[in-house]
């Protein structure tokens, strides 16, 4: 099905979303990641794979590494290569990526990072920023996943249906649309990191699940009756 074109109907607030988002999928399940430097591990084991698979992966690194960098940096090129390809394309380079990660993390602190959510936010921003395959909104992202930053992170599915909610517009970079939209959030982000990183899983699993980007399956959708999208072509 094709997207709808948008209705002139004023869009949900985000708590009601939220709230109908929760109703119908359940609580969100905690992240696999508990610190900074496993959520850079996470984000860079695996790539375009679904998450039970990079979950396989980075379980597989896990039992190798302990997630250190010292052990990273120390096991054998093909062992590592073993783990990188449970993650799909490129094994190569990312098991360099891994190790390349290491470095940074010893140069930045070593251990898991942690010291890292002792900086102010816009300083540890900035040195995540760093990590390959992070920039900024992923930097925000796990700032807000270890209970740190004030800003409710987001990745391209739940940007999507944000942008689709009538929060902010697209635009042709990803860049500005993210900030268009976060400019529209800035009066109803949920008030703890703990609220913030369930809503960010809420409207992710929307995003990959019936709000995709081709097909939004709008007739299945627990908020197409308060989308500018999902009720166009209901009637008002």
């Amino acid at each position: 099905m094709a997207p709808r074109i948008p209705s002139e109907r004023p869009r949900a607030g985000l708590a009601q979303a939220l709230a109908a988002l929760r109703k119908h999928f359940g609580a969100p399940r905690a992240p696999v990641p508990t610190t900074p430097l496993e959520w850079v591990l996470w984000e860079n084991v695996a790539y375009l794979v679904n998450d039970e698979r990079r979950e396989r992966a980075f379980a597989a690194l896990g039992k190798l590494t302990h997630f250190e960098p010292e052990r990273i940096l120390a096991v054998a090129p093909e062992r590592l290569l073993a783990v990188t390809r449970l993650g799909g394309m490129h094994p190569q380079a990312r098991a360099e990526r891994l190790q390349a990660i290491a470095r940074l993390a010893l140069e930045l602190g070593g251990g898991s990072l942690e010291s890292l959510l002792e900086l102010p936010s816009a300083k540890a921003a900035k040195a995540l920023a760093r990590f390959p395959s992070i920039g900024a909104p992923g930097a925000q992202k796990i700032l807000m996943a270890c209970g740190q930053g004030e800003e409710l992170a987001l990745e391209s599915n739940g940007l999507r249906v944000l942008v689709r909610l009538g929060f902010g517009e697209e635009s042709k970079t990803y860049a500005t649309t993210y900030r268009s939209v976060q400019t529209a959030l800035a009066r109803e982000q949920p008030r703890s990191a703990k609220a913030r990183l369930a809503a960010h899983q809420l409207l992710r699993t929307l995003g990959q699940t019936l709000c995709k980007r081709g097909e939004p399956e709008c007739d299945d959708c627990p908020l197409s009756a308060r989308c500018p999208v999902g009720s166009a072509d209901r009637p008002g």
